[in-house]
């Protein structure tokens, strides 16, 4: 089981155990306003079944995020497949609690550092929907740059990457 830990974080994959916590996230409208909606509690079960079967496939996918303060599971981030491409894309939620504190930030680059140090990509990803500026600001923090207009998960979004050359050369953990 793959785990990492930051000044303020550990990000560790999920476990079933996670639902009541995942669930709380998922089922706010607020949190889920530029991720496809809220989910129902079934719709969040099999969100978990997914990222840990995509663990076991591509030895990546989202951690859990477990603040190191109070131990609580506050959202997730990671990486996973851009719907119907080959490449890896950056993606994270966050519980609007610890919005504006730098741990989605703190949790990309670690994402980041995954995958271009122990999984050895070329290039990182990741989309927002247009009007979704705070994601794009984060994006830019973690050194991703816009490439262009796109349009998946059925929407039109905006499109970053990030290269392993500009990363390593740019962003200083």
């Amino acid at each position: 089981m793959q785990e990492i830990e930051t000044a303020r974080l550990y990000l560790r994959q999920f476990t079933p155990d996670d639902l009541d916590e995942l669930y709380r996230i998922y089922s706010d409208a607020e949190i889920m306003k530029y991720l496809r909606g809220v989910k129902t509690r079934e719709e969040t079960e099999s969100a978990i079944h997914t990222m840990l079967k995509r663990w076991e496939e591509n030895n990546f996918g989202m951690w859990a995020l477990v603040h190191k303060i109070d131990g609580k599971m506050i959202g997730r981030c990671g990486l996973n497949f851009l719907e119907k491409t080959p490449e890896v894309q950056l993606g994270y939620a966050l519980d609007k609690v610890y919005w504006n504190q730098g741990l989605a930030t703190e949790a990309s680059l670690a994402s980041l550092n995954y995958g271009f140090q122990i999984l050895n990509l070329e290039r990182i990803v990741a989309i927002a929907l247009p009007e979704n500026i705070t994601s794009q600001r984060l994006m830019q923090k973690v050194g991703m740059k816009y490439e262009k207009n796109a349009h998946y998960y059925e929407t039109d979004v905006v499109y970053y990457s990030v290269s392993r050359e500009s990363y390593h050369s740019k962003v200083v953990l």
